[in-house]
């Protein structure tokens, strides 16, 4: 396993009141709430299989959590990982496993024309309350306490674990379980994958803490770029200033100050990509007022400064 990298992305605000609907240049008003996604595999089915494609039916990320586990491959997208207090960025597409009770948005902002994104999903004992406790299924057993604090695949597992969904939206419902287990053993013994290490949220679900976490996250979200104050955002949650550092601290694992550093410097990573844009002007984008700050900020969450950053992502897309 290595350091995760926030991949290049182009920052877009989508967890205000507005939403934006890519696939037909629509903005849709509405206001978000966390929901339980309620999973019906179906009549001769125990688990799903669902794929997406570039349509009107499309809906848009939205808040929710859900008992089962899942699986998310999106074959050339590009979008937001945001899982409980875990925020970072993909491109060219992503393959990732959620264990259950995890908050997330949906992944997908943007798909190229003719991708598609496949979503699977299956409760702990879908095949029995013993099945995966016998010795030849230790490996997707470990597997599973992974997806817990979530996990993405990269190279060739996202690849061939890729190519395998898809061919498995066209094959019999037998066909299709074994090849569920297929992926599951591909994921499980590849060491091509880094851990998302997401905290709290899967301790404790309940919808005042979701309720309350999305409200804190859209306020972040839509004023990264200007100043972000602890009041305003306790006020947002109907708490005084201690209390919410208290709660924010209990649930997330981190100040409510490194959660803003951490949104910035995601933001930060992926407007690095863009060339036009000094490394100053990256820093005033995101919110930063001294670019010492934000060298160090950016080195201590990421591992590089953001020169070091930029050349590496420039040498990844000359490599590919």
């Amino acid at each position: 396993m290595r350091k995760i990298n926030l991949s290049r992305f182009n920052f877009k605000n989508i967890y205000g009141s507005k939403r934006v609907n890519f696939w037909e240049g629509l903005v849709v008003f509405e206001r978000m709430k966390p929901q339980l996604e309620k999973i019906n595999p179906g009549f001769g089915h125990s688990f799903t299989l669902r794929s997406f494609i570039q349509s009107p039916e499309k809906e848009g990320p939205h808040w929710h959590f859900h008992p089962e586990f899942e699986i998310v491959y999106i074959s050339n997208g590009k979008g937001k990982r945001h899982i409980a207090n875990h925020i970072s960025y993909y491109s060219e597409g992503d393959l990732i496993f959620l264990g259950p009770n995890l908050p997330h948005f949906g992944f997908t902002e943007e798909m190229a024309q003719g991708e598609i994104e496949i979503v699977v999903q299956m409760e702990e004992g879908f095949l029995g309350p013993d099945f995966f406790s016998i010795p030849e299924m230790t490996s997707i057993n470990q597997l599973f306490e992974r997806s817990k604090k979530g996990v993405i695949f990269r190279g060739e597992t996202k690849k061939m674990v890729g190519e395998l969904l898809i061919s498995l939206l066209d094959v019999d419902h037998f066909s299709r379980l074994l090849g569920l287990l297929k992926v599951l053993q591909m994921m499980a013994v590849s060491d091509d994958y880094d851990l998302l290490h997401v905290q709290g949220f899967s301790l404790e679900v309940n919808a005042q803490h979701l309720t309350r976490m999305e409200a804190i996250y859209r306020y972040v979200d839509q004023n990264i770029g200007d100043e972000i104050h602890l009041e305003t955002a306790a006020e947002k949650v109907n708490l005084s200033v201690p209390a919410f550092c208290r709660y924010f601290k209990k649930l997330t694992g981190k100040t409510f100050s490194h959660f803003v550093n951490e949104v910035r410097i995601a933001q930060a990573a992926s407007l690095l990509k863009e060339e036009h844009l000094s490394i100053s002007d990256v820093c005033f984008a995101c919110g930063f007022n001294n670019l010492s700050y934000f060298n160090k900020q950016f080195r201590e969450i990421t591992g590089l400064n953001p020169k070091a950053y930029r050349a590496s992502n420039k040498k990844l897309i000359s490599d590919q």
